[in-house]
Formats: structure tokens, C-alpha cells, sequence
């Protein structure tokens, strides 16, 4: 149980600028790897984040539209911008680079082009449009789908890492990549079951399938450009990753209800 709560402990210290103390003391250090199981549980936190702030700004009286820009800010917040500088920097990388090499060259570059603040302006706006959407119709639904899609779209992640190689000898992508077969199997658990519950229990099981099939089929999307791009993944194709599975989840949520 140390190792377990070890190893969600690292989850949260790269996924997220939240607070996550210190590791025991002369306790073994988790790697990536194996804290790669726990990215569901960090996307409930930055999702119940979400969800709080949504909340209060609506018990303030803000409209729903601010109240959704406010949550996704905060998710945003908590991560540091984790994933959405992944996005920006694929969208960069694979837009503007003509051969691998230069497309991860590009994705290094901290500076943001064009493609990728497209690619950033498009994802963020059509969230909170989503989230709007779905918490004018049923409030409760949207608060569960914060946590519930937040989760989704980190439980692939494992998967990802498990089977994609790593693009580059360095680097996040790499530093994580060894990752067991159990624990990719119990991210996708988490994952998946948190929509499945989440979305199920006030939208339907039939809905909440349609959604975690959306969520999947963008992560596979992803990893296979990735694959045709670069050759493997890399820390800001898993970021992508999340960006557009959350995103297609939202949408297809939007869409059903």
C-alpha cells in the first residue's frame, strides 16, 4: 500500500503544480513508469477542481458561460498547463516540420507558432462551449463529466506509453516509457470506469459508452500521426493526447444530450 500511494504521489508531482509533499524518506523513488497506473486518479482531482470552481462562480451568480471558462481555467491551472503545451507543441511540430527530425526540433522549441496557438485557441474555446452546453441542460451531469472526462483522457496515457516507443533517446517520453502490462491495464480501468460511471449514472450507460469510445478513438488517432510523424511518442504527444480525447469527449457529451 506505501508503494501504491509512493507511486500516486509521483503522478501528481508530474502531472499537476498541486501540492504533493514529500516521499518517505529512504523509501524506494517510483519511477514514471510505474506511477503511470495513477494518471486517472490525478485527472479526478483536477477535475473535482474544476467542478468546485464551477460551482461556486454559478452560487455567485455568474452566467454559465463565465462560470465554464472560470473551471477549465482552474483544470488549466492545476496542470501548470501541462497537456495543453504538448498540444500546442505537436500542432507546431507536425504542421510546420518536413521530416522527423525537424518535427521534434520544433516540438522542443518552448516558443509557440501559429499551428499551435490554433490549435490551443480552437481546443479551449470549444470546452468551454461544451461544458456550458451540457451544464445548461443538466448541471449535475456537467459537474460529473469534469471529473469523469478528466480521468478518461488520462487513463489512455498508460496504454500509450506501454505499447508506442519513444521518439526521442531523452526526454519525458522516455523517461516514462517502461510501463507494465498491469498497470496500463488498471489506468485504463480507472479511466474508463470513471466515465462510464460518471456520464453513466446521469446520462445513460448507452451514452457514457459513446463518450469513452470518442475519448478512445482520439488517443488512438493521436498515437497513430504520432507514429507516421515521428516514429513513438514523446511527453508532448501523450499532452496532445489528453487534450484531444477530453475534447472529443465533451463534444460527443454536447452532441448526445
Amino acid at each position: 500500500m506505501r508503494a501504491r500511494l509512493a507511486e500516486a504521489q509521483v503522478a501528481l508531482m508530474l502531472l499537476t503544480r498541486l501540492p504533493a509533499g514529500q516521499l518517505r524518506a529512504g523509501a524506494p523513488v517510483p519511477s514514471l513508469g510505474q506511477a503511470a497506473w495513477a494518471y486517472p486518479l490525478v485527472g479526478i482531482l483536477v477535475g473535482a477542481l474544476g467542478a468546485g470552481s464551477f460551482a461556486a462562480a454559478l452560487g455567485l451568480g455568474l452566467p454559465v458561460s463565465m462560470a465554464a471558462g472560470l473551471a477549465v481555467a482552474v483544470c488549466v491551472l492545476a496542470t501548470g498547463g501541462l497537456h495543453e503545451d504538448g498540444l500546442a507543441d505537436l500542432a507546431d511540430g507536425f504542421g510546420g516540420g518536413q521530416d522527423a527530425a525537424r518535427k521534434l526540433d520544433i516540438m522542443r522549441d518552448s516558443r509557440i507558432g501559429s499551428y499551435g496557438a490554433m490549435a490551443l485557441i480552437f481546443a479551449l474555446l470549444l470546452r468551454v462551449q461544451a461544458l456550458a452546453w451540457v451544464a445548461g441542460v443538466d448541471l449535475a451531469l456537467a459537474l460529473a463529466a469534469l471529473l469523469a472526462l478528466e480521468a478518461g483522457a488520462r487513463g489512455g496515457l498508460a496504454a500509450m506509453l506501454r505499447i508506442m516507443p519513444p521518439a526521442r533517446a531523452q526526454g519525458l517520453g522516455h523517461m516514462a516509457a517502461q510501463v507494465s502490462a498491469l498497470r496500463a491495464a488498471a489506468a485504463l480501468a480507472l479511466g474508463g470506469g470513471a466515465v462510464l460511471a460518471g456520464v453513466g449514472l446521469f446520462a445513460g450507460i448507452g451514452a457514457a459508452g459513446f463518450v469513452l469510445g470518442a475519448m478512445a478513438l482520439a488517443q488512438v488517432a493521436i498515437s497513430w500521426l504520432a507514429l507516421r510523424q515521428i516514429g513513438g511518442q514523446t511527453g508532448d504527444v501523450l499532452g496532445a493526447a489528453q487534450q484531444v480525447s477530453v475534447l472529443a469527449g465533451w463534444l460527443v457529451l454536447a452532441a448526445l444530450i
